[in-house]
């Protein structure tokens, strides 16, 4: 069965998007079979990924609603992910599911039918509370939170761990915190510094090694596809493997590793493709 991992914040611009785009290709790379789940009526990670909503057929609006299953829905992506789109229709689905029986459990039942097909679903959860993201936490076995490394940025990170842990006592009881992933961190600065000791010390959970701020994460979405295939050398690459790595290692998934020779004609396949379409290791802190 596949691990389930909710990529969540209910504050916008906080990488929630760059980080399932840039894991799942990471994981793609390490032998993985890898879905994506756009829960964001604003199709930030559809559009990122190369990927026009307006033009496909279905999107998760319509396993929202029941109309069609993942496995209709799902696309193949120039990086070798599987994408559940979205739409801006998906705010209308989540409008009718507020009457609806059960209604937080709509989206585990619609991945029960491809969780036998996948080593890891990654779900890209909207910037609030509301019930895709409870659909999202419900459907999980472990929720990892990006936060900025700014003051403001982490303030509502205290009430997203209180959801969680309503969740796991109410709809949920597998669902765990993975940690808090530090984003868009410069070292060189004394405010991020003292922004990232806080968050060590205030919540009571892992915090993994930081993601260090780049501008290679706006520009790849330009050519529609993760770091990992835009620039797989970068800082920001090299990073999220490392995180990668790390959570492979927590989930006993040590012997899917490939070894880095191929890894490297992984990354150069990645790379080859995702210009073809735009045309025509350390331990992660917290384990």
């Amino acid at each position: 069965m596949g691990r389930v991992v909710a990529v969540a914040n209910q504050k916008g611009g906080v990488a929630k998007t760059t980080t399932v785009a840039s894991l799942g290709a990471a994981f793609v790379v390490r032998g993985l079979r890898v879905l994506l789940v756009d829960l964001d009526p604003q199709s930030s990670l559809t559009f990122s990924l190369g990927i026009d909503p307006e033009v496909g057929e279905f999107s998760v609006s319509d396993v929202i609603r029941g109309e069609v299953g993942l496995t209709t829905a799902r696309l193949r992506t120039s990086e070798g992910m599987d994408l559940v789109p979205s739409t801006i229709d998906l705010l209308a689905a989540e409008a009718m599911l507020l009457p609806a029986p059960q209604r937080e459990f709509v989206l585990r039942r619609g991945l029960e039918e491809v969780l036998s097909t996948y080593d890891v679903v990654l779900l890209d959860c909207s910037p609030s509370l509301g019930l895709l993201t409870l659909n999202a936490l419900a459907a999980a076995d472990e929720v990892l939170v990006p936060l900025q490394c700014e003051m403001l940025s982490h303030r509502g990170v205290g009430q997203l761990l209180d959801t969680v842990a309503d969740v796991h006592r109410l709809l949920n009881p597998r669902l765990r915190v993975r940690g808090l992933l530090p984003t868009m961190y410069d070292k060189r600065s004394t405010h991020a510094r003292a922004v990232l000791g806080d968050v060590k010390r205030r919540y009571r959970v892992p915090v993994l090694n930081p993601i260090p701020r780049s501008v290679k994460f706006a520009e790849a979405p330009s050519v529609g596809t993760s770091i990992i295939a835009a620039d797989p050398g970068s800082s920001g690459a090299r990073a999220y493997f490392r995180i990668a790595d790390g959570l492979l290692r927590a989930w006993r998934f040590g012997g899917r590793e490939v070894a880095p020779g191929r890894v490297s004609r992984g990354v150069t396949q990645l790379r080859t493709s995702a210009a073809t379409d735009a045309g025509g290791s350390a331990g992660v802190g917290g384990y």
